[in-house]
């Protein structure tokens, strides 16, 4: 008996051993199995994670920032233990115990998946396990995944500490909001640091890897507030925080900024604008985007930003003016539904969703709006951000008569009597508080649109390339799209100083007389004449007064004369054109480019011929602080110098390549202040020399103004973004010009400004700036102008171009000159006759043709 019932539990006993050793030999297999072959777990140790890359003003002031990932970096040891024990304590309580899995954790879940037969699927992985999964493995939910899991979380264990671990899991982890990592997730829900979280808040944080998608703070409030408090007596029982502390903080209401709670960490921030995003995007492109966006880099930029306000408000009173002007009223296109207006509450969450631009400020904030109510003449208007009143806000019949509305055929209606001629209840629109401008005080509010006409300004550093300003449009939250580096546009006239530098390059001088006169020239396309803007001919006519009046024939002259290869060649020395095509037609500005290269060409005649680099940046530093990109290179001679004199400025030592003599570069810079003084550009006055010229191509599709007064360069443009003809009486003197005149009038009390450096080797000859007839030194008077020539060369009067093409002769070209003529009284009192002073009619922009 007794062997029988030692042979019967011998064999039991033999059956388990063998049922052991066949479940330890099949569990060994299948690790072994799905251990080969795994991500290796070493890179961990130099784990790098993308980080956010920030935008600085030069004064350190944080202006934006760049992340497909918004993440900030933060080592372990930086991490407070409060948000630590919070973590652990909600996703794995015995991180400081296992050795990479909790073998309970996993019989728990299965017992609960079997009993649930597949319905409650929850997860069992430590915070090692979950780091494999994210940086290594994936999140798909299969067998396969979790042993895998498993086995490289005890290989990490053996490799990295438990604090390194933590740091990668803190920082990785998604948290909601696109927030990954602690830090990141501080900021968006609470707009604080880490140190300033209390544990309530460190909890909530603590409750998001759960459902990161799922826990919003406002919309499903009640289940974050269910696990914040869970994890909170987590932290209690585990010893974290005291039984007191865990009874106080649950019962705190659940506070974030996205309840309104506490103040966005975006309100620090200005709005996005055409500057960063070009930042963003020329970065991009240079260093990858992967790399700006991922790679924590610290921007330096050159924006001054009370500049860049000041450029914004210029070029929008600028396109506003003008299109006030026509009188068309488009509004926003936005249209609520009167379902949406049925209360306050409900149609100031509609108005918030509404797609319309709030980064407008000109004479005030532009608000969104939305009508209300229509009366008889008025209409009611309900104002984003703005507290309505017992009497309503309203806009009134005398605020839209200015316009008219524009019907679906094009075609523009009668102008408004009443507001309800334009805006019907639902329309949404834009307002600004209208104020007197004695105290500043409301009056009204009153109705804006965006312009259909848009344009573009720059503004920067003559010597070191710096960009301070740039605005590419009305409005970037209306249109990202940057005018000034993106819009490929017909320069005009704004051209033509790169056809009389080549000339002056090329032997003639300010005072060498071209032919105005008629021509016409066979091209593929018919027979081509070109014509001045006033279509009239004004004879001999020296290179001064062809600019300064801008005339077309004579360019076109002079630009057969030079030769249009050489002519190209500057262009392109210049930056203006990659490949200018060499067609005199391009002499007067016919072939595009961009706003940006024009500006920068001409800091290039400011300077005295010396190439400069337009940049938005100064510097780039990566995660580290290692510099990788520093804009000036020049060197500082007496940076070192401890007792240099507070009255002297070290002395910078440049290695810039020279594009243009400097003595022509002066001269060119003469003749374009005579732009400004007495030609198609009179109407700017900023209290310093400016130099510049204006641009108006056929038809007035394109204008433009681009200036400089010592140390600052400026350009504008404007037009539609599909080129049409922008109207009867628009020039870039009268359209650009103001929009120059009002950002350089506060740029010269930053910058300063003075006369423009008269280089060595060189002298002044007076002579007269209608004929080119030398004059006496001693002469004076409102037609003599002082012209700078070289040393050793003896400028040829008397000696006329005509660029190789015939003149009619039934032509009263000279007759016409020879008629108006005035007399100049030296300061010898002798008389000298110089030609006739420029009628209204010929002070025009130019043109293209």
């Amino acid at each position: 008996m007794l062997r029988f019932i030692f042979s019967f539990f011998g064999a039991i006993f033999t059956m388990a051993t063998l049922g052991i050793a066949v479940v330890a030999l099949s569990i060994g297999s299948i690790f072994y199995i799905y251990g080969r072959d795994l991500p290796s777990h070493e890179a961990l140790a130099q784990y790098t994670p993308p980080t956010i890359s920030r935008i600085y003003s030069g004064e350190g002031r944080m202006i934006d920032e760049f992340a497909k990932e918004r993440r900030l970096f933060t080592p372990a040891e930086e991490i407070p233990d409060l948000v630590k024990f919070a973590f652990i304590s909600a996703e794995d309580k015995n991180f400081y115990t296992h050795k990479g899995y909790d073998a309970r954790g996993i019989a728990a879940a299965g017992l609960e998946a079997v009993r649930s037969r597949g319905r409650s699927v929850r997860g069992a992985s430590t915070i090692t396990q979950q780091v494999m999964k994210n940086f290594l493995l994936g999140g798909e939910r299969r067998i396969e995944r979790k042993i895998k899991e498993i086995i490289l979380a005890t290989r990490v264990e053996e490799t990295l500490s438990k604090e390194k671990i933590l740091e990668l899991y803190m920082n990785e982890i998604f948290l909601g909001q696109n927030s990954y990592g602690v830090t990141a997730a501080a900021q968006t829900y609470f707009n604080k640091t880490l140190g300033e979280l209390s544990p309530h808040e460190a909890a909530t944080l603590a409750s998001m890897p759960k459902a990161p998608g799922k826990f919003h703070p406002v919309r499903n409030k009640e289940r974050v507030l269910a696990r914040r408090n869970f994890v909170l007596k987590e932290m209690a029982e585990n010893g974290y925080i005291t039984e007191a502390a865990y009874l106080s903080e649950k019962e705190l209401p659940l506070r974030s900024v996205q309840n309104g709670d506490f103040e966005s960490f975006k309100t620090a921030l200005p709005p996005r604008d055409y500057f960063t995003d070009e930042i963003r995007r020329q970065l991009s492109r240079d260093f990858g985007e992967e790399q700006f966006f991922s790679g924590g880099m610290t921007v330096r930029a050159t924006v001054e930003p009370e500049m860049q306000v000041l450029a914004a408000e210029a070029l929008r009173r600028g396109l506003e003016e003008y299109d006030r002007k026509q009188g068309v009223w488009r509004g926003t296109g936005v249209t609520l539904d009167e379902d949406q207006l049925g209360s306050e509450v409900a149609w100031r969450e509609a108005l918030a969703e509404a797609a319309v631009p709030r980064d407008i400020t000109l004479n005030g904030t532009w608000h969104p709006a939305v009508v209300l109510v229509q009366g008889k003449n008025d209409v009611r208007i309900g104002i984003e951000n703005v507290e309505e009143d017992d009497d309503g806000h309203w806009i009134i019949a005398k605020d839209v008569t200015w316009a008219g509305p524009e019907l679906e055929d094009g075609k523009v209606g009668r102008k408004a009597k009443k507001a309800s001629d334009l805006l019907k209840v639902g329309d949404v629109v834009l307002v600004r508080a209208l104020t007197k401008d004695s105290d500043g005080s409301f009056v009204r509010w009153t109705l804006r649109q965006v312009p259909e006409i848009q344009g573009g300004f720059m503004a920067m550093d003559v010597n070191t390339g710096r960009v301070v300003a740039m605005q590419g449009g009305f409005s970037y939250q209306h249109s990202v799209f940057n005018r000034t580096t993106q819009a490929q546009r017909q320069p005009g006239s704004s051209f033509k100083p790169f056809v009389y530098a080549a000339a002056l390059d090329s032997g003639y001088s300010p005072a060498t007389i071209v032919i105005d006169a008629p021509i016409e020239v066979n091209t593929p396309q018919g027979l081509w004449r070109p014509k001045n803007s006033s279509n009239k001919f004004y004879g001999p006519t020296p290179l001064r007064t062809g600019i300064e009046q801008s005339r077309n024939l004579m360019t076109i002259r002079l630009a057969q004369e030079v030769g249009m290869d050489v002519v190209a060649d500057y262009a392109e020395r210049f930056g203006v054109y990659d490949n200018m095509g060499q067609f005199l037609a391009n002499s007067l500005g016919a072939d595009e480019t961009t706003l940006y290269k024009i500006v920068a060409a001409y800091a290039m005649f400011a300077n005295g011929g010396e190439r400069v680099e337009p940049t938005l940046v100064d510097r780039i530093q990566d995660r580290y602080g290692a510099t990788i990109y520093r804009h000036d290179q020049r060197d500082c001679l007496d940076c070192g110098e401890a007792n240099l004199p507070a009255d002297q400025s070290p002395r910078i030592a440049t290695n810039r390549e020279r594009v243009m003599d400097e003595t022509t570069a002066y001269q060119l810079t003469s003749m374009m202040k005579g732009v400004v003084d007495r030609g198609t550009a009179t109407n700017i006055r900023v209290g310093v020399p400016i130099a510049g010229k204006t641009g108006t191509t056929n038809e007035a599709r394109d204008v433009w103004f681009v200036g400089f007064s010592s140390n600052i360069v400026a350009g504008c443009y404007m037009g539609h973004d599909t080129p049409r003809p922008l109207g009867r009486g628009s020039f870039g003197g009268t359209m650009c010009g103001p929009v120059f005149a009002e950002f350089m009038k506060e740029a010269v009390k930053k910058y300063g400004g003075g006369a423009f450096q008269v280089p060595e080797g060189g002298r002044f000859i007076k002579i007269d700036r209608f004929t080119g007839e030398r004059l006496p030194d001693d002469a004076s008077g409102e037609y003599v102008v002082a012209e700078y020539f070289r040393d050793g060369e003896e400028p040829l009067f008397g000696i006329t171009f005509d660029g190789g093409f015939a003149m009619g002769a039934n032509l009263p070209l000279f007759d016409e000159v020879q008629e108006i003529t005035t007399e100049v009284t030296t300061s010898t009192g002798k008389k000298a006759v110089v030609g006739p002073k420029a009628s209204f009619g010929t002070v025009s922009s130019g043109g293209l043709y």
